[in-house]
């Protein structure tokens, strides 16, 4: 494996292939993370500075090196290099003053973005059209932080995809694939011990952010509340999960009633959306085996798992992919769903 690294305005600085191991972590709805291990040697050590990137010869991912750690004693002689991928670049901006927010959210992502100071190198890639909308009100909040949380709503990766020969770095917002067994227009991926790439398997479900019915309020052009309920209406006893929707930051300018109305039921749509039973199912699989990793199914993909001995069988969301590589091998762990609650803290939202 060929690693190279690069300075900050995608000029090569030179290779490095005899690192001991890298983690390579792959992200859907933050920056990706990696751990780069090699021996200290004068030109490892030329190489691998804060500031310069890393990345794999053919890999469209390309991580910061943040920090730097060097070791020797009697057993270790190693440099550690740590950081994230390209979009962390957003965590130096702040989105500044008051923007009122009133799109999709693929919209969002790209005015915020375009809003904030620039980042050298980087432009807009084409939009993909998803219709999730979102609206309400920002201010003086980090962009990488708020990014993170439009993602997370509309369902989005996002990525900063480095283009070393042209000098440019693209801002991709993107969806997953469906490759499910309930739909026909993919090819399906189904991990399961039938496939037999299923090892090392932990599955957690979490329902501590669950809400199922949302209460939502707005403001009509005469200054009146109104108020739609969406979700689950006919849910009772504690299967009955509810929130309440501050849609207050909704314009109702140029609206019938009816269609502020339906803005306030997708308020409330995408609230819940936000809001699951928070599900995650974690495997080691073979890169290489009977469905190809990167070919037959990739970050943000939604596939099917199948655990016959837990009469478990889940649609889910590959929203994280860790490379392993060691000892000339690669190890291939995804997260299916969300290791943790998923609910979006929107304080700074409203």
């Amino acid at each position: 494996m060929e690693i190279r690294i690069y300075d900050a305005e995608l000029n090569l600085q030179g290779i490095i292939e005899n690192q001991t191991s890298l983690l390579w972590h792959r992200k859907y709805f933050e920056p990706g993370i990696f751990e780069l291990h090699a021996p200290i040697t004068k030109y490892n050590l030329s190489m691998l500075k804060i500031g310069n990137l890393v990345t794999m010869h053919g890999q469209g991912d390309a991580g910061i090196i943040e920090d730097i750690q060097y070791e020797e004693n009697a057993d270790k002689n190693s440099i550690t290099a740590q950081g994230r991928f390209l979009s962390a670049y957003m965590g130096y901006r702040l989105i500044r003053g008051t923007v009122n927010v009133n799109t999709t959210v693929e919209k969002a992502m790209q005015e915020l973005y375009s809003g904030c100071t620039p980042i050298p190198l980087v432009r807009l890639g084409d939009m993909g059209n998803f219709q999730t909308t979102i609206s309400g009100q920002i201010a003086n909040v980090n962009l990488l932080k708020f990014m993170t949380k439009l993602a997370r709503a509309g369902n989005l990766g996002f990525s900063f995809v480095p283009d070393f020969a042209e000098k440019t770095i693209t801002f991709r917002i993107y969806a997953g694939k469906d490759r499910t067994l309930s739909q026909s227009t993919n090819n399906r991926v189904i991990f399961s011990e039938s496939y037999d790439n299923l090892e090392q398997v932990t599955y957690r479900a979490n329902d501590q952010a669950y809400a199922n019915v949302a209460y939502v309020v707005g403001v009509g052009e005469d200054g009146n509340e109104v108020g739609v309920t969406v979700g689950d209406a006919e849910s009772t006893g504690l299967e009955r999960r509810e929130t309440f929707v501050n849609a207050r930051g909704v314009s109702a300018s140029g609206l019938s009633p009816e269609e502020l109305l339906e803005k306030l039921r997708q308020e409330g749509r995408n609230a819940l959306n936000a809001m699951p039973i928070a599900k995650s199912f974690e495997c080691d699989t073979n890169a290489t085996g009977n469905f190809v990793y990167r070919k037959d199914y990739d970050l943000g993909d939604i596939v099917t798992i199948k655990k016959a001995n837990w009469g478990m069988q889940e649609n889910l969301r590959i929203t994280e992919i860790l490379e392993t590589y060691e000892y000339g091998a690669m190890v291939v762990t995804p997260t299916f769903g969300n290791p943790l609650p998923t609910s979006i803290d929107w304080g700074d939202f409203s």
